[in-house]
């Protein structure tokens, strides 16, 4: 998928968040364009999910401004535009009595308004796709705490890709998981990248990784230290300071 480098999904502007006295963010800008796939790292204690939560509306920032889709967030409303798979989405009572299906189908229940409502064969549909898409509609009937860690994952990103989103946040989603789980996540998410046509922002510890993945890195620590071309930050990572190292920063730049 081509990244539209002139149509902004996501604007942050000067963004700053304080939490009892201490910076968590300081003055950070930054630009999520359409098509592209976004790998936001650095250490742990960063602001990484801080700033996730900001520009989902989760959290408030102490000062600046964030634009979704062209809006200003404090006016945007179009919240079905924009999925979420946290990184507790499988941390849940696995005797809690409900299926694969039921966990897919609760975003179209909250799309349509009221818990209450009734499921739409248009509905019905949506729900059949995004568990295809993922791979686990033959487990549709499965209770969810059945299910192995990795195939939980991929249950909550069909839960959030039931709501037809246009850009997915991914938090932190392999930790806990083994390499040929992490291999199929990775493998997911560029298909829906390149062929579902979906903005990525995914946040990870595994520097190396999400350098081979991702199409642009936004380096975070507290401030905004690079945000450039995967190549470029693999070139220069040894001279980032991501882990607490000498300081080389980066010019903002998109190739």
């Amino acid at each position: 998928m081509s990244v539209a480098h002139t149509n902004n999904i996501v604007e942050v502007k000067n963004v700053s968040f304080r939490y009892r006295n201490e910076d968590v963010l300081k003055n950070i800008s930054l630009e999520v364009h359409e098509g592209d796939y976004l790998g936001v790292v650095g250490p742990n204690g960063a602001g990484k999910t801080t700033l996730v939560k900001i520009i989902l509306g989760l959290i408030t920032p102490t000062s600046g401004s964030v634009y979704l889709f062209g809006e200003d967030i404090k006016k945007f409303k179009a919240w079905s535009k924009i999925g979420y798979v946290p990184q507790k989405a499988t941390h849940f009572d696995t005797n809690f009595p409900v299926t694969v299906k039921e966990v897919v189908a609760m975003v179209r229940y909250t799309k349509n308004g009221h818990l209450l409502s009734k499921i739409k064969d248009e509905d019905e549909h949506i729900i059949e796709n995004a568990l295809r898409e993922v791979e686990m509609w033959e487990h549709r009937n499965t209770l969810i705490g059945d299910l192995s860690g990795g195939q939980q994952q991929r249950v909550f990103i069909a839960r959030a890709l039931a709501g037809q989103p246009e850009i997915i946040f991914f938090d932190e989603p392999t930790v806990g998981v083994d390499k040929k789980t992490q291999d199929e996540f990775y493998t997911l998410i560029k298909q829906l990248n390149q062929k579902s046509h979906l903005t990525v922002v995914l946040i990870s510890h595994d520097i190396e990784r999400i350098t081979e993945e991702a199409m642009h890195i936004a380096c975070v620590n507290k401030t905004l230290v690079c945000h450039t071309s995967a190549k470029e930050f693999f070139e220069e990572s040894e001279s980032l300071n991501i882990l607490g190292h000498k300081v080389k920063v980066i010019h903002h730049q998109h190739n």
